[in-house]
């Protein structure tokens, strides 16, 4: 996702400023995806720059609050019914940290993934305890963020845990053919 829709999303509600579009966007991930103000407001600037906002008369305390547009509206619309496609999500460090692993001498990948997993359990802990925490159900954003969280550590877990088997899989080699069984019925011969 791109800070832009975010920031669009959040001006739907109604006109913003930059720092209320801060705190909204975090509030709203639930602190998951910190931003910048440098950021809202180069991202302001852009969707001023592309039709898509408008800065309204700032207020008496200097504050330029920013309303969506019509465009905004339709290009919001059309980023909420497209699909996320595979291709179009960032690169997963931890598949390329681990692929790098496996091909540089020196480096135990076994230990790479065992590190990994402690820290995503970990993670997994404390996202199951936050959601316990979380008692309010009316903040369904939150909640569905978190849930999220909590789905994409336990795919990663799963994840490390074919990681190591297929490893473990390529330094044994593949198990031996079994021996051809016997028909008890027929003798040996002597």
């Amino acid at each position: 996702m791109s800070i832009r829709y975010g920031l669009l999303a959040l001006l739907q509600r109604g006109p913003m400023y930059g720092y209320q579009l801060r705190v909204a966007f975090e509030e709203t991930t639930g602190g998951t995806w910190p931003l910048n103000i440098g950021q809202v407001y180069t991202t302001l600037s852009r969707l001023e720059r592309d039709g898509l906002a408008e800065p309204l008369p700032a207020s008496d305390t200097g504050q330029r609050p920013y309303s969506i547009t019509d465009a905004g509206r339709a290009d919001l619309l059309s980023w909420f019914t497209t699909p996320v496609q595979r291709g179009e999500r960032p690169r997963d460090e931890l598949a390329i940290k681990l692929a790098l692993a496996l091909r540089t001498a020196g480096v135990d990948e076994t230990r790479v993934i065992q590190a990994q997993r402690t820290a995503t359990m970990r993670s997994l802990q404390e996202y199951t305890r936050l959601k316990a925490r979380t008692a309010a159900p009316d903040d369904l954003s939150w909640l569905l963020v978190l849930d999220a969280m909590i789905f994409q550590a336990e795919a990663e877990v799963r994840w490390l845990d074919h990681c190591e088997a297929t490893v473990a899989r390529q330094v044994r080699g593949p198990a031996p053919a079994p021996a051809p069984a016997t028909d008890p019925t027929e003798v040996s011969p002597r």
